[in-house]
């Protein structure tokens, strides 16, 4: 097809970025991140050139976890597999679809782990989710560049008119004649719910806010960051391992939140939650008897909550926990156990209710995996990585223009909104949440909405 693309030229930037307050989930604490951009310049058959860009953290703490690896050595390993994936991608030269390209270019990521593994001599193995990650900032900037270099929305291009292969390539014959955009809305949803999380060192009430909290304007308790944004979704955080310190956290969070909503004025019955342990639990029976005791002790925190996300440890092999003791309770979530449609195919066979998408897993794989989720009725979330900048416009643009649960996740600006300053001058309303929501009128133009040439971030302008 005349708007395939091939890959001219792929090119990192990295930037360190510090927390305005530290991020705890699990067992770590985010204080400060490696932010990358890459952008891809291409070519399409008609001659036509333009860049397309992405972002994405390079998050070990989540993506690579270990106890083994200390964490500047698991940063250091994503950062030469970016930069060693980005010249991969740039001798790629074969032309077509991103989707195409992208899956292609993946198939390099077991072995270029496994050598810069054994390079850095690391005790434990890069794993997949890690190489996802480091990853897809490129991707994300394929898509990007295919949409600025037809002069489409690059959500326009997943039909039969710019593919030429159906999703059968990828999900069977049953998806014959099939296409990405047949499971995606025509255009933006004009508004999104917004996901605030409340982390595990996140302060609940004004008055508990130390002297030592930042002065910036913004809140510091997540009653005020209610009472100021008429928040309407929360993800909380628990430990996993203390049940009456999570059923505590759950209550409080849950009755503060509704009061705070009462004292502006908003229904308190609108409020949603989710909960996510990170992968701490040892068993799925950590969280029924989460959910019986929640059920006995709150009825509304218990009602109005959604779903929980990845209860146990991220192998699904290892111990093959059958989730329907959870799914039987509540909607129960994967999300760190999911790298591959095979990963997708065991965690339905074990009982799993739905699957949480991230870009920073790649958008080329959202697409897929949202699309085989919609076909079988398996309910999917748009899950972010503290998402700033570019990266969460793409995640925020990714879910309106998909169906996901209730909403999206949206935490940088909670804990790196000066990251995300140079992109806030043209998306307001969506790194600022109003009525609990998040706006899509900035998205437009070509490519995937971004509209970076009016965004005043210096790499966006360097030729």
């Amino acid at each position: 097809m005349k708007s395939d693309i091939r890959i001219l030229t792929v090119e990192p930037y990295l930037s360190l970025e510090k927390a305005r307050e530290p991020l705890k989930f699990g067992a770590v604490v985010v204080e400060d991140g490696v932010y990358c951009h890459v952008r891809v310049r291409v070519e399409n058959r008609a001659g036509q050139v333009a860049d397309g860009w992405g972002a994405i953290w390079l998050m070990d703490f989540w993506a690579f976890p270990s106890k083994v690896v200390p964490h500047e050595v698991r940063l250091e390993a994503f950062r030469r597999l970016n930069a060693d994936f980005c010249r991969i991608a740039a001798g790629y030269t074969e032309f077509g679809h991103p989707i195409a390209i992208m899956t292609e270019l993946e198939k390099a990521l077991p072995d270029l782990k496994r050598r810069i593994s054994q390079e850095m001599a690391l005790a434990e193995e890069i794993p997949l989710l890690g190489a996802l990650v480091c990853a897809s900032p490129v991707d994300a900037a394929l898509h990007d560049a295919f949409g600025m270099v037809n002069g489409i929305d690059s959500y326009s291009g997943y039909t039969a008119d710019w593919m030429d292969h159906d999703l059968s390539r990828y999900l069977g014959p049953a998806f014959a004649g099939k296409y990405p955009g047949d499971y995606m809305r025509p255009a933006f949803a004009p508004e999104l719910p917004a996901f605030h999380l409340v982390g595990g060192l996140d302060i609940l009430r004004r008055a508990d806010v130390p002297p030592t909290a930042p002065r910036d304007g913004l809140p510091n308790a997540l009653e005020d960051w209610v009472r100021r944004d008429g928040l309407i979704c929360l993800k909380v955080k628990l430990k996993g391992t203390d049940l009456a310190w999570d059923l505590e956290r759950t209550i409080e969070v849950v009755r503060i939140a509704r009061e705070a909503r009462v004292e502006i004025g908003a229904d308190p019955d609108a409020l949603r939650f989710s909960a996510d342990t990170n992968e701490q639990c040892e068993h799925p029976q950590y969280i029924v008897d989460y959910l019986r005791r929640l059920r006995e002790l709150d009825p509304f925190a218990f009602d109005h909550l959604l779903y929980v996300e990845q209860p146990t440890e991220r192998d699904l092999r290892a111990h093959r926990y059958d989730m329907r003791s959870i799914a039987a309770l509540k909607p129960v979530i994967i999300d760190e156990s999911l790298t591959s449609l095979e990963d997708f195919a065991l965690a339905m066979e074990l009982g799993w209710s739905g699957i949480a998408l991230k870009t920073c897993k790649g958008h080329s794989n959202a697409l897929i995996f949202a699309a085989k989720a919609a076909a079988h009725g398996i309910p999917y979330t748009i899950q972010d990585l503290t998402n700033p900048g570019i990266s969460l416009l793409h995640s925020v643009g990714l879910a309106a223009r998909l169906y996901p649960m209730m909403g999206v996740e949206a935490n940088s600006p909670q804990f790196f909104p000066a990251t995300s300053r140079p992109e806030e001058t043209v998306h307001p309303n969506i790194f600022n949440r109003r009525g609990g929501m998040v706006r899509t009128s900035s998205l437009r133009g070509p490519g995937l909405g971004y509209r970076v040439a009016e965004i005043p971030r210096r790499i966006f302008h360097q030729t």
